[in-house]
């Protein structure tokens, strides 16, 4: 990192803050234990700018946002890197976050199977972190515009039952603007009847969910996953770093939460 000209803790604040009044998001700053804090105007929702620069420890981030949610408060993580890299992205989360995108109902859309790459094409432009590998890729079309993308795993035989096949979510992610009102379940229901599987398993990932839309589809929560550890490069790429490896990483997440939906 000694390499990496990164830009002032103001700059990138400001940056985000004009941003968000471009969207007609009002808020305010605040300071809390040398945490920087946006707070949201009329909504229960908090946002710690997490710069670079920094001296917490995944612990410190849990706890904060635990204290927060406690209060009935949705505290996010949102990193330097992350809103440098993706910041149309995080407005939209944000965006949807608050309910302010147009809605549209699941029953004004049909499914089809799509190709690698317009699953990639949609996934980098809408989801924050992007397209991963996956087997199978279903898009949702409101007439004939792509509106959301679920990718799933692969389906795995498990030894603890016979003939017992589990699926994993991988992406789901909806196009910027929109909220579309059961759409996950919608694809969700499709992938059951294409391939039967007996469970689907997904994961939320802790710096912006408590796994909230998991809970109203009946997913249950069955592990809580470590944090992750990143070194970052000139162009703030991230790169995952090994348990055993002597990389020195000040860049982390608070982990994941894993669900299972038993069929």
């Amino acid at each position: 990192m000694e390499d990496l000209i990164l830009p002032t803790k103001l700059k990138w604040h400001n940056q985000f803050t004009s941003a968000l009044a471009d969207s007609n998001i009002d808020g305010h700053f605040f300071l809390k234990d040398d945490f920087s804090l946006f707070s949201v105007y009329n909504h229960a929702l908090v946002i710690h700018l997490v710069s670079l620069d920094n001296q917490f420890t995944p612990q410190h981030l849990i706890s904060m946002q635990q204290m927060h949610l406690d209060n009935g408060i949705k505290l996010i993580h949102l990193w330097e890197d992350v809103w440098l890299n993706k910041p149309l992205q995080v407005l939209a989360r944000i965006s949807s976050l608050l309910g302010l995108n147009k809605r549209i109902h699941g029953r004004e859309t049909s499914i089809k199977k799509i190709d690698k790459s317009v699953a990639v094409s949609f996934l980098n432009e809408n989801h924050l972190q992007g397209f991963v590998s996956c087997r199978y890729k279903l898009g949702l079309f409101k007439k004939d515009v792509l509106v959301s993308v679920a990718t799933f795993a692969a389906l795995r035989k498990m030894n603890h039952e016979e003939n017992y096949k589990s699926a994993e979510l991988i992406r789901f992610a909806i196009k910027t603007g929109y909220s579309v009102v059961g759409g996950l379940s919608k694809l969700i229901s499709h992938f059951y009847h294409l391939h039967q599987p007996n469970d689907l398993m997904t994961y939320a990932d802790r710096d912006w969910s408590a796994g909230e839309a998991y809970h109203k589809l009946n997913f249950i929560k069955t592990n809580i996953i470590a944090p992750q550890y990143f070194s970052i490069d000139s162009n703030l790429s991230r790169s995952l770093i090994k348990e055993d490896s002597s990389t020195p990483a000040k860049v982390f997440n608070t982990g994941s939460l894993k669900y299972i939906l038993k069929f």
